[in-house]
């Protein structure tokens, strides 16, 4: 298996379904490494030096590790209920989201929603949000006013891999500014 499949894998494991190797996350969402790489190994070859390697060079960062190596978690994107002990933070006064075209007009009657998620995920910069958009089809992209959000009371957390989480984003926070 290819690297990046083995961090898809890894990701469905620490996210969505840690029973279909066996193991079991806790409230924080850490898995025990070697639980996980005896987990996996049952599967394909798996080792320490690989999972070192999809950590450290996983360009959104997903991952983290604890001090000393033993246990592992995904840092967001979520489906199963885990705290993974974010702390409220007051985000830029805008922020973006990217999505499909097909997607549009449920979000401008319902807002944004985490769907299978915990939390919706916006970005700083619009080319990341383009950039996420592209993966479902033609792209959109949302403006989100997060300064009047935040005056109306919701509630915001920064990942520790930078990307901006909330629980939902009601339409009136919301303005399509591009469709590519």
């Amino acid at each position: 298996m290819k690297t990046s499949d083995t961090s898809k894998f890894l990701a469905l494991i620490l996210r969505h379904k840690p029973e279909v190797i066996g193991i079991t996350l806790d409230k924080h969402g850490w898995a025990n490494v070697s639980e996980l790489i005896n987990g996996i190994n049952k599967q394909q070859k798996f080792d320490m030096d690989m999972l070192e390697d999809i950590v450290a060079n996983d360009n959104k960062q997903r991952y983290s590790f604890n001090d000393d190596k033993t246990l592992i978690r995904a840092n967001q994107g979520h489906s199963i209920h885990v705290d993974v002990e974010l702390e409220e933070s007051v985000p830029p006064d805008i922020l973006y989201h990217g999505t499909g075209e097909k997607y549009v007009s449920s979000i401008l009657q319902n807002g944004l929603l985490p769907k299978s998620r915990l939390y919706v995920h916006l970005s700083t910069d619009y080319n990341t949000a383009l950039n996420v958009g592209s993966r479902h089809g033609k792209a959109v992209v949302f403006k989100i006013d997060t300064a009047e959000m935040i005056s109306d009371g919701h509630k915001f957390y920064f990942s520790v891999n930078k990307v901006w989480l909330t629980e939902i984003v009601p339409a009136e926070y919301l303005e399509l500014i591009a469709i590519q």
